[in-house]
């Protein structure tokens, strides 16, 4: 089970404040690496003052009054805190690292996890790419955010130090040092404000790439024989265009936050050295201590400035973070839910009753359909594109749930039983042949565990598939490519089939599984249907004459209702709508009853 911080259920956080304060929550189980990491940093900070304070005795003891004591221990000193430095410098760097690589992964698989769970109709309206990128892209960028809050915690630890330095060394120049530092607030937030915006429009941006390479490259079949490449080079390079334009400004509001503050350093120092000059001319201060004053004060604007970087860094880590609690923590995208029951008795009876399904603009789909399918039956539908057949049978498995009425499996609800179980009680065959760049038995024993490579061939060969798949350079072990393109559209098919009977659900939905085929492929693919639906209960969505003319019933659909219902013979008498889809779709084929 994947990590949970705190307020996992809160509403999605805007403000700064309460984004880095969710962030926190995935840093919190590795506290005892930071703690560490924060021990490191700080003496780091205190390293960097203890150099900037050797500038002193180096001028006034080693230089000027010539002491051979300080000529042994001041370089030994130096060099032990510069050893210092490096090493708790690396030290902190390197256990960040660590508990931002652990976060990392930890919120990339929550992401996943909430995504991969969310019901069909959010990806109806999501685009893939956008949630790629989402999880890719913008969880890379929330990994920086806590490294990048303990290093800016370094610089004003490292600033503090140096400070003391420079007020110890001389109090009065000191005060004129620090005049200009208040200028740099302004400029600092509203920097800051603009890098967060650009980050976001940035990362939203990139997102719309990423899903434009998705759709072409998924598509590109259709791309080339459309011949629109050129126009899709174009399309890229708009947006290609839009987000070099962003980061174009991202660099100049970083860069420009960045010229401010060495701007304003440069005013502090030109101070010092103008007043502190005066001092040494007066006899009123030593070289030493003035150099010592303007080393500290130098290295001090150092980590100032790193501040100010480290904060654009962190603006865009909240841009980021800001897009991703927002798909976590919105209310409206929950996971799906099934009830507490497994289905674990034989399947005895499917019924909808008044069943209707209206989507979230208003358009209604399905209109009280009732029917009935008992253990054993074969029920075909039929009915006019966009008729509500394709919906109809995926209420089944709960890919929606109705708007009204109820669908009983074995007399209960379907929302009482778990969904694995539901889902396992159902094999789905479709024109949609969707296989995974797996082997191809891995393919085939998809979703079910413990499947020996004997049951795999059984399936394939009752599918017939065996016999193409053993002609396949390492044959059930070949790679089959993303979404099977390696093979042909009939192969694929018979492996889904294949892949169905080993799932060995007792009931079947076909839904136009041979349409997409050529006669030849049509034929071979039928009889593997044949043989998987021997001793099921069926539902088929109808493509071919003769699963409907086998069917114990023929339910006819048009405008998301039940139009008629009865045997081949019973609609073609009674069913002026069935007898027109018979005579249109069934007799030009050649085919008779």
């Amino acid at each position: 089970m994947t990590h949970q911080p705190e307020a996992a259920q809160a509403a999605t956080p805007t403000s700064a404040k309460e984004i880095l304060k969710r962030s926190a929550g995935y840093f919190k189980p590795h506290k005892f690496i930071i703690t560490i990491a924060c021990i490191a940093m700080l003496i780091t900070g205190l390293s960097s003052a203890g150099i900037a304070w050797l500038v002193k005795p180096a001028l006034d003891d080693i230089f000027i009054n010539g002491d051979r004591q300080a000529l042994f221990w001041v370089p030994i000193a130096f060099v032990v805190l510069t050893l210092v430095k490096g090493g708790t410098r690396l030290a902190q760097n390197y256990l960040m690292q660590i508990a931002s690589l652990k976060v990392l992964e930890v919120l990339r698989d929550e992401l996943y996890r909430k995504v991969i769970m969310l019901p069909l109709r959010f990806f109806e309206h999501s685009q893939v790419g956008v949630l790629m990128s989402r999880i890719i892209n913008d969880v890379a960028a929330v990994r920086v955010s806590m490294p990048t809050i303990v290093l800016m915690l370094r610089q004003v630890i490292s600033a503090a130090s140096l400070l003391v330095v420079v007020f110890y060394q001389d109090f009065r120049l000191a005060m004129w040092a620090i005049i200009g530092l208040p200028l740099a607030f302004f400029p600092f937030v509203y920097f800051a404000r603009r890098l967060r915006k650009l980050g976001r429009k940035s990362q939203e941006q990139t997102a719309d790439i990423t899903a434009l390479l998705q759709e072409s490259l998924s598509g590109v079949r259709v791309v080339k024989a459309f011949c629109t490449e050129d126009e899709e080079a174009k399309r890229f390079d708009k947006n290609n265009k839009r987000l070099l334009t962003l980061n174009r400004k991202e660099c100049l509001a970083n860069e420009s936050s960045s010229a401010v503050m060495e701007l304003v350093g440069a005013l502090g120092v030109a101070v010092v050295i103008w007043v502190g000059g005066m001092q040494v001319i007066e006899g009123k201060t030593t070289p030493g201590t003035f150099f010592s004053f303007v080393t500290a004060l130098i290295m001090m604007y150092e980590p100032v400035k790193k501040f100010t970087g480290a904060n654009n860094a962190l603006q865009r880590a909240l841009a980021g973070a800001e897009r991703i609690f927002g798909l976590l923590d919105d209310p409206r995208l929950t996971v799906e839910q099934g009830g507490n029951m497994e289905l674990d008795t034989p399947f005895q009876s499917l019924a909808f009753q008044n069943v209707s399904l209206t989507y979230a603009d208003g358009t209604q789909a399905l209109k009280d359909i009732s029917f009935t399918v008992q253990a054993g039956e074969r029920i075909a539908i039929v009915g006019p594109s966009g008729a509500g057949k394709t919906t109809c049978v995926n209420l089944i498995p709960r890919f929606y749930d109705p708007s009204e009425g109820r669908i009983l499996v074995n007399g209960l609800p379907v929302q009482e039983y778990t969904l694995p179980s539901l889902r396992h009680a159902v094999s789905l065959v479709s024109q949609d042949n969707f296989l995974f760049n797996l082997t191809v038995e891995e393919n085939i024993a998809y979703g079910i565990a413990n499947v020996n490579r004997e049951a795999v061939i059984e399936a394939a060969k009752a599918a017939y598939a065996h016999d193409f798949i053993e002609a396949l350079p390492q044959g059930y072990d070949t790679v089959i490519g993303e979404r099977g393109v390696k093979l042909s559209g009939g192969q694929r098919q018979r492996l889904t089939i294949a892949r169905a009977l080993v799932k060995d659900a007792p009931l079947l939905i076909l839904d136009e599984a041979t349409s997409a085929l050529d006669s030849e492929s049509e034929r071979t693919v039928q009889k593997a249907l044949d043989n998987l639906m021997e001793e099921r209960t069926s539902i088929v969505i109808a493509h071919r004459l003769s699963t409907i003319i086998n069917a114990t019933r023929i339910m006819v659909m048009e405008g998301g209702r039940v139009a008629a219902m009865g045997t081949h013979q019973e609609l073609l008498a009674s069913s002026p709508l069935y007898a027109k889809l018979y005579t249109m779709q069934y007799q030009s084929n050649g085919e008779g009853a």
